[in-house]
């Protein structure tokens, strides 16, 4: 096990997590379904499924396209993202 990756991991999707839509809509959930601790279960049902997805997809597509294009097209992603919600368009 490589704790140096699970820690900047953790710190990486906590930070990413905190304040967007999914814990927005957490909260909203907890408020309205008088049911906190089956909220919590499962919004971290969602979150550790749609995590490894990601880990898999991530780790196939490691396994298929060089790292290189994985980090341009990754890069240039999140700037037409950055760009879009600047203008107004998301």
């Amino acid at each position: 096990m490589n704790w140096q990756v699970v820690f900047s991991t953790f710190i990486a999707v906590f930070f990413a997590e905190l304040g967007d839509k999914t814990q927005l809509s957490t909260m909203m959930l907890a408020s309205s379904k008088k049911a906190p601790l089956s909220v919590f279960l499962g919004s971290a049902v969602a979150l550790v499924l749609s995590s490894l997805i990601g880990v898999l997809v991530g780790d196939t597509l490691y396994r298929v396209v060089p790292q290189s294009i994985i980090k341009t097209v990754a890069g240039g992603g999140f700037l037409v993202i950055g760009a879009l919600i600047l203008l107004g368009r998301i």
